[in-house]
């Protein structure tokens, strides 16, 4: 019992791993050493470097499967070729000024070498200063666009290189998407491996916009300068390096502040890259390029979109550049062009005119001066040559010309009296009538009655006749108000229906192109002298001038002004007075005037004989200013059809009676003179002259040419009161509804005149 106490019962030890049961206890094991962390084996800096490159990899790996997929949908690189420059047209005047450019580019393109060394160098040093050292695509540039981008330093830059800029140019659109500048990369890759720098320079500098339909360096040295690339200034050069940041906003001619803003920093950038001297920088600075604010917007653009309707049938499709040689004249174009604005600035409101046109031709048919309206830049069509109006008095020639052809002359006497053609009755502007007189008088009062008198003595059909053998084009309507001009023509082909009588009776075709050539010099097309034959025989001429020389001497032109010069002439004014015309002329150019409204719309009163007259005279004085003075055709013309103007006028004046019930005229003494007679020289337009002779009751004396004394009549009327609006004459004030007749209703009197 004693030793119970020392008893020790066994037990399981937890840390006997084989289980066998122990009656001692084990010492209790030793505690484990805990095991220390590990230290990083990368840095921070090592990790972004890790990072970076595995990210740059697959950067790449994805950036060459974008390039390899929009690459694929580009042509082949091996079928890839630049793009042909679409054709520019430079239009030249006779004396080789240029005067515009048309075609898709608006200008010609130019060589490197030709161009002064700074105007490459100043893009070069605002849009890609590595130009010669990167192979298309410039990292660093990208980079340094990039930096400034996000700092906000510098404003906002693309990056692109010229390389870049031209690739777009020549294949691609202007979106700004990411697949674009992939592919303009590719392109660029292969402008640089195909082509020198310098030949990557100079289609960039061909191809590329200015602004304002300008592409390419020359057409935006002319666009906005007046002059070609080849003597552009450094100032000027700084302008158009400018604009490839924002052509629109930037242009010169709109934004000139924006402009200079901008040339500023492309000198500064050309100085620090050494292309140019701290003395020229200066010079240049000093001098900033000043654009020239007409261009686009003058006449002369009436004058080549006439030329480029001419040139489709001259030379057929144009496949290159071209170079037009015209008649125009430049100086005289000018001068056009500033007396028409001119007039309607400073008269046209108060007269309510609101368009014009004017043409100029030589004796020859030679375009020299075409202004199509008050300005091109508010409407662009060509009213010179489309707009169809009627002329008024300015067609009483034909019918006076058809006239002589058929015996009567320049002193044959007929009735200004009232007339009444089946209920048609023309009138005098003055509603008032003179009496007998001649054929001269009446042409340059303009006196309708008389006009359509002799009208109907040689038929409408003939008046007609005469018109188209001159040189009318238009269809002409062979009616009784034939000889008021209510048939629509052109002021072109009124104009060159007048110079047969400044040529001596020669018809011309009116013609603006002299010669076509390519860039190279070959002759595509020359002009050579092509007329209508003779259309009026020398007599005629000779009377028809002797006869509008009065119209500027005594008639309604007398306010024409042209002192030193023989020269004729006509007025016209349409019914309403919706168009005031004059074609005037002397032996060296024929030019016409047209006013009016595009509406049609009646004029204030505006007439032949005020602002047509104004703006013809202030046009020749300028156009003629240092030419040899040269006199109009004329000569002897036999004078015994004037001596027997009964016997013309005797039957027809009967016969107008049987249809119009007009009393017949008594009998007039012949006059007694049958030899040949020259008509006494005209007095110099602009000399002063007398008013007509008061009316008187005895009857006209041919033993001298001289205007016939008129039956009693109301006070003689001033000049001015006598400018009729050469319409269709009315009764009163209101105008007499035309019945209409078929065909076979014609009466005896439109058979035998030629009425329809």
């Amino acid at each position: 019992m004693a030793r119970s106490y020392q008893r020790r019962e066994p037990r399981f030890d937890d840390g006997d791993d084989d289980g066998e049961l122990r009656a001692e206890r084990r010492p209790p094991p030793r505690p484990r050493a805990r095991k220390k962390p590990r230290r990083r084996s990368r840095s921070l800096f090592g990790s972004l470097m890790y990072w970076g490159f595995t990210l740059a990899l697959w950067g790449s790996i994805a950036a060459g499967g974008l390039a390899v997929y929009y690459g694929s949908r580009l042509p082949p690189i091996d079928q890839l070729a630049v793009p042909k420059r679409p054709p520019n047209i430079a239009i030249l005047d006779a004396n080789g000024e240029l005067l515009a450019n048309r075609g898709d580019t608006g200008g010609a393109a130019v060589r490197l070498a030709d161009l002064p060394p700074y105007v490459p160098k100043a893009f070069i040093a605002i849009e890609d200063r590595r130009f010669y050292s990167h192979w298309g695509v410039d990292p660093l540039g990208i980079g340094r666009a990039v930096v400034r981008n996000v700092t906000g330093h510098g404003g906002m830059q693309g990056g692109s290189t010229l390389t870049q800029q031209l690739a777009k140019n020549l294949f691609l659109t202007q979106e700004r998407t990411i697949s674009r500048k992939i592919q303009e990369a590719i392109l660029a890759l292969w402008l640089e491996q195909k082509y020198s720098k310098d030949q990557i320079l100079e289609l960039y500098l061909n191809r590329v916009y200015f602004g304002s339909g300008a592409y390419g360096v020359e057409a935006a040295a002319e666009r906005y300068f007046g002059h070609g690339a080849k003597t552009i200034t450094l100032s000027e050069a700084a302008v158009l390096a400018g604009l490839m940041k924002a052509p629109s906003k930037l242009a010169p001619d709109r934004n000139p502040e924006g402009a200079a803003e901008r040339a500023a920093q492309v000198i500064a950038a050309m100085a620090q890259e050494g292309h140019i001297t701290e003395a020229m920088a200066k010079a240049a600075l000093a001098h900033p390029a000043r654009a020239r604010q007409d261009i686009g917007a003058g006449s002369i653009n009436y004058a080549a979109d006439y030329v480029m309707d001419m040139l489709d049938d001259t030379v057929g499709a144009i496949d290159q550049d071209i170079i037009v040689t015209t008649t125009i004249d430049a100086r005289m174009q000018m001068a056009a062009e500033g007396a028409l604005k001119q007039a309607l600035d400073e008269k046209g409101a108060k007269l309510g005119v609101g368009q014009g046109a004017l043409v100029a031709l030589d004796p020859s048919g030679a375009i020299q001066a075409l202004v199509g309206g008050r300005d091109y830049s508010e409407s662009q069509f060509n009213r010179a040559v489309s707009a169809k109006r009627q002329p008024g008095s300015a067609f009483k020639p034909f019918v006076y010309l058809a006239g002589l052809e058929h015996g009567l002359t320049p002193e044959s006497v007929r009735e200004d009296g009232p007339l009444d053609v089946k209920g048609w009755r023309p009138e005098n502007y003055s509603r008032q009538y003179m009496g007998p007189v001649t054929l001269t008088k009446a042409l340059s009062l303009s006196l309708n009655t008389v006009a359509v008198r002799v009208g109907l003595e040689v038929g409408p059909k003939t008046v007609a006749k005469t018109a188209h053998r001159l040189g009318v084009q238009s269809e002409l309507q062979a009616n009784a108000s034939i000889a008021l001009g209510t048939s629509e023509v052109t002021p072109l082909e009124l104009v060159a229906a007048y110079a047969p009588f400044a040529n001596g009776g020669i018809g011309v075709q009116p013609h603006v192109i002299l010669k076509v050539k390519t860039a190279g010099g070959k002759i595509l097309y020359q002009h050579h002298g092509v007329s209508l034959g003779r259309v009026i025989a020398p007599q005629y001429v000779a009377m028809m001038n002797d006869m509008m020389r009065e119209t500027l001497l005594t008639g309604t032109a007398r306010k024409a002004e042209l002192p030193g010069w023989d020269a004729a002439g006509k007025t016209g004014t349409s019914q309403d007075f919706r168009d005031a015309w004059f074609v005037g002329y002397t032996g060296r150019l024929i030019a016409g005037v047209w006013l009016g409204n595009d509406d049609n719309s009646p004029t204030k009163k505006a007439s032949g004989g005020n602002l047509p007259v104004e703006i013809w005279s202030r046009f020749m004085n300028i156009a003629l200013k240092g030419q040899p003075v040269a006199g109009l055709p004329s000569g002897a013309w036999r004078s015994e059809n004037a001596a027997i103007p009964e016997e013309i006028a005797k039957p027809i004046d009967d016969l107008i009676g049987l249809f119009t019930g007009e009393p017949q005229p008594a009998p007039r003494p012949q006059p007694a003179r049958n030899s040949p007679a020259l008509r006494p020289p005209a007095a110099i337009p602009g000399a002063p002259h007398e008013e007509p002779p008061p009316v008187a009751e005895a009857r006209p004396d041919f033993s001298e040419p001289r205007d016939p004394p008129q039956r009693p009549a109301p006070p003689p009327q001033a000049i001015d009161d006598l400018l009729p609006p050469e319409d269709i004459p009315t009764v009163g004030s209101i105008e007499r509804p035309r019945q209409r007749r078929g065909a076979s209703e014609k009466s005896v009197f439109e058979q035998l005149f030629g009425g329809g």
